[in-house]
């Protein structure tokens, strides 16, 4: 080993070996005058470069290949611009932590393992649902990362030719595979997303704006999430996902600062996702405000609640609110049947028999075929109470359970079993929902509601009517007791004084519930009900007394004294003073007495008349 010669840790081809020789002779020359200005003291001599003419290959760090050490320079400038154009697409190039010392010749490199580029660094709480994972230094494509997964996405409506109903029910919740992927196979609010609509456009022209989604479960809202996300592949645009249930605020923060990263360099748009957006709390929510105002990022949210009363006004004002409906029994039956369909389970019409005929296409390699009656579907549509989540659930857990009595029971003796295949009926769909599903919610809209709904059923005379809602809260989970205390408020609201009773019907309604509790007292609850559609009503008092409320808020100055006759006095003092002098105690008269009871300046006031009036 020469002293003062350098040895490089990756040489980079013939003219930095040339400069490494040059850097060693004059460090060689300049030895005599003591110390080097070069070279540290304390660096060890380093061994020379074996043959300076001699190309050394270097592995590139973004690709893995290997190159001239001349090259090397330009081909990763072109390698890190072809790097960016892909994670736009949705695909991160492949790394692996690179050695010092090149492969040896004739051995194969393995494949690498993907990872993220350095704008998106992964975190638990964001992710990008319809974006696919990183390809391998392989090159696997979408197709062959689906078929990993289990089978093709059965969001088209194509069935998986080669497998049986039993199979595709494997893995993935239905509601889950079915999800479509265009507005094309979006079932449903055509109010929203019809023809010729604003947000069909916006959507059709990838102009997206923030938005509120509000809706009740299993309309559509995470659907269309979903359909957005696919739809904003072919511009570029990121979609994060998060849900409020486990993200935290800096999960938040970290997916804006990715988004201002990804907008300063390379022009690129972020769309965030929040799923249940109303369990954010007032200060996670105002996270978003000042970046949604500058378009650092695009949000949309989901909610179940009524976003007047759980997202702030702030944040309102900055996004548009979108008003999903429950979906109609049609558009659950067209739901259901494109499910059937896709599994290749055949439809049996009224006067259709267990043949081919039959709609739809059967399984090829199901030991037999599976077929639904077009009545259990009717009735599952009208059940689901339009969730299509419920209503698909439902459907999967009908034909697990009917095919799993198929392969464990002989056919002939198996109940629903024919000779022809298995077939599910009315009575297993009922079966496999176990109940009508009621849309309730104690703490949310559908409460007030319904209470609402109770009310002015009662109000207007419609027994029947206020039966329904009270049934339909009672049976959702209502607490009885909130009943029973709206009814109490009910009696002297609405009937008051034309039937003085219907305060007592009310309080005996309320202990009896808080005796015996459910399901008992709900037939205490439906006779006050019906008691009080029945009675005749009068809003007397309840409008005089709010004319009090309103005289009260009107008046300016100092509200006026107590005049002195109508006083207490039970001291001596007070009496001096004039407390209760001249006051004319009505028993003692056997007429009617003359006497002030308002003060002066409300002389001659009447609030029943300007009720009336």
């Amino acid at each position: 080993m020469q002293p003062g010669s350098l040895r490089l840790l990756r040489p980079l081809g013939a003219g930095w070996a040339a400069a490494g020789a040059d850097y060693s002779s004059r460090r060689a020359a300049g030895a005599e005058g003591g110390r080097s200005r070069f070279l540290p003291r304390r660096c060890p001599p380093r061994e020379p470069m074996e043959g300076a003419e001699e190309e050394v290959a270097v592995r590139c760090p973004v690709c893995l290949r290997e190159l001239p050490g001349a090259l090397i320079n330009s081909h990763l400038d072109r390698c890190l611009q072809a790097g960016e154009g892909d994670a736009e697409r949705g695909w991160s190039p492949p790394s692996k932590k690179p050695r010092l010392a090149a492969a040896p010749s004739g051995e194969t490199t393995p494949a690498a393992a993907p990872v993220f580029s350095l704008f998106n660094k992964g975190r638990g709480g964001g992710q990008s649902p319809g974006a696919p994972g990183g390809r391998s230094g392989a090159g696997r494509g979408d197709a062959a990362e689906k078929a990993e997964e289990g089978g093709l996405a059965l969001g088209g409506g194509t069935a998986l030719r080669g497998a049986s109903v039993a199979q595709k029910l494997e893995g993935k919740p239905l509601a889950d595979r079915l999800r479509p992927d265009t507005l094309r196979d979006y079932v449903g609010q055509e109010r929203v997303l019809g023809a010729q609509t604003l947000l069909r456009s916006l959507l059709e022209s990838h102009e997206i704006p923030s938005l509120i989604l509000w809706g009740p479960p299993g309309c559509g809202k995470t659907t269309l999430a979903h359909i957005i996300a696919n739809s904003s592949k072919k511009t570029g645009t990121r979609f994060v996902t998060l849900s409020a249930t486990s993200a935290k605020t800096n999960d938040v923060r970290d997916v804006i600062s990715q988004a201002q990263n990804e907008k300063r360099l390379f022009k690129r748009k972020t769309i965030l996702f929040i799923d249940e957006i109303h369990r954010f709390n007032k200060s996670q929510q105002d996270t978003f405000l000042p970046h949604v105002e500058c378009g650092t990022v695009t949000l949309i949210g989901a909610t179940t609640e009524n976003p007047s009363f759980q997202v702030n006004a702030a944040l309102l004002s900055r996004c548009r609110v979108i008003v999903l409906e429950k979906l109609s029994a049609e558009a659950m039956e067209a739901i259901l049947m494109r499910a059937v369909r896709s599994l290749g389970v055949q439809v049996l019409g009224k006067d259709d028999q267990h043949d081919s005929s039959a709609t739809g296409s059967g399984s090829e390699s199901s030991e037999f075929p599976v077929y639904i009656e077009e009545k259990a579907l009717s009735t599952l549509a009208y059940l689901c109470d339009g969730d299509a989540r419920t209503g698909l659930n439902g459907l999967q857990l009908a034909l697990q359970a009917r095919l799993a009595a198929g392969k464990t029971t002989p056919l002939s003796t198996a109940k629903g079993c024919s000779a022809d295949g298995v077939v599910i009926t009315e009575e297993h769909v009922k079966e496999g929902l176990q109940r009508s599903h009621i849309l309730y919610d104690r703490a949310g809209e559908e409460h007030y509601n319904c209470i609402s709904a109770l009310h002015k059923s009662m109000r207007g005379s419609d027994e029947n009517a206020s039966l329904y809602w009270l049934a339909r809260m009672l049976e959702g989970g209502e607490d009885p007791l909130y009943v029973a205390r709206r009814l109490v408020r009910f009696a002297s609201e609405d009937i008051g004084l034309a039937d003085p009773l219907a305060l007592t019907q009310a309080v005996a309604a309320y202990q009896g519930c808080h005796f015996i509790g459910m399901p008992e007292c709900e037939v205490i609850l439906a006779q006050c009900v019906v008691y009080f559609a029945r009675a005749p009503k009068s809003i007397e008092v309840y409008s005089a007394y709010s004319n009090v409320k309103e005289c009260l808020r009107m008046h300016t100055g100092p509200l006026p004294p107590v005049p002195l006759h109508l006083r207490n006095a039970p001291t001596r003092l007070m009496k001096n003073l004039g407390y209760g002098k001249g006051y004319k105690y009505n028993p003692m008269y056997k007429e009617p007495v003359e006497q002030d009871y308002l003060p002066e300046e409300l002389k001659g006031m009447d609030f029943f008349k300007e009720q009336k009036t």
